[in-house]
């Protein structure tokens, strides 16, 4: 069974946890990387990692976004404590704010499965599944990575998980971000993933009262451990 490291890093300026995670990602490819050289007997097993943490305000745009997406300019991203970065994953644009779980898997898929499709489908089951715990049914919409509510019907869909990774020679870095008490307002900044006809929700919202979000960061890394079959440290 492959043992995965938790490291819980609270609320985090996102270019630290960014800068965080490219040094663990590094490490884990040289790591590979130097095993090419190696015989079999002297090889090192690759690490894994499961990052949680919050971020205060600031909207990421992806490697297929479109900075249109973002519907204000600097002076109001200042007036709104808020930042913005380009960044090296999928994806179009977010936002990441305090009540939000986010969680960056830092994985060497050699260690688990070697397809990418099967890991987005992954990431968003643990949603689903710990979702499913509060009574909230989610799913998945065709063609659009996330986990959303009421997909089925345009004039209700909404977003509640939105996701977008990273993946070189197997080894993977940033994730997912759900909603859990975060400031839905925000979202009216930008077109949230570059999608015009879906709305956004929380989970605070759908279930009208706050969620503790230490008991959520406890499912979610339960379901994690289920479909990974691993363990988490």
């Amino acid at each position: 069974m492959q043992l995965v490291k938790l490291i819980d890093l609270g609320l985090i300026d996102y270019k630290q946890a960014w800068d965080y995670q490219e040094k663990l990602f590094d490490e884990v490819v040289q790591i590979k990387s130097n095993n090419r050289k190696l015989s079999s007997e002297f090889v090192l097993q690759t690490p894994n990692y499961l990052l949680f943490c919050e971020h205060p305000n600031v909207y990421t745009l992806g490697n297929s976004g479109d900075k249109k997406n973002l519907l204000i300019n600097e002076q109001q991203l200042e007036e709104k404590n808020a930042t913005f970065y380009k960044i090296n994953r999928g994806g179009d644009i977010t936002y990441h704010g305090p009540g939000q779980i986010v969680g960056y898997p830092i994985l060497d898929l050699d260690n688990f499965f070697t397809d990418i499709h099967k890991y987005l489908r992954f990431l968003e089951e643990i949603v689903i599944r710990t979702l499913s715990e509060y009574g909230i049914e989610s799913s998945r919409s065709k063609g659009e990575t996330g986990v959303w509510i009421d997909v089925e019907n345009p004039l209700k869909a909404r977003k509640i998980c939105a996701m977008g990774v990273r993946a070189s020679r197997w080894v993977t870095m940033h994730g997912f971000a759900l909603n859990v008490n975060v400031d839905l307002g925000y979202f009216n900044n930008i077109i949230p993933c570059g999608i015009v006809d879906k709305a956004v929700t929380s989970m605070n919202k759908e279930l009208g009262k706050k969620v503790d979000d230490e008991e959520v960061k406890q499912k979610l890394k339960k379901h994690f451990a289920d479909l990974f079959e691993c363990e988490i440290i």
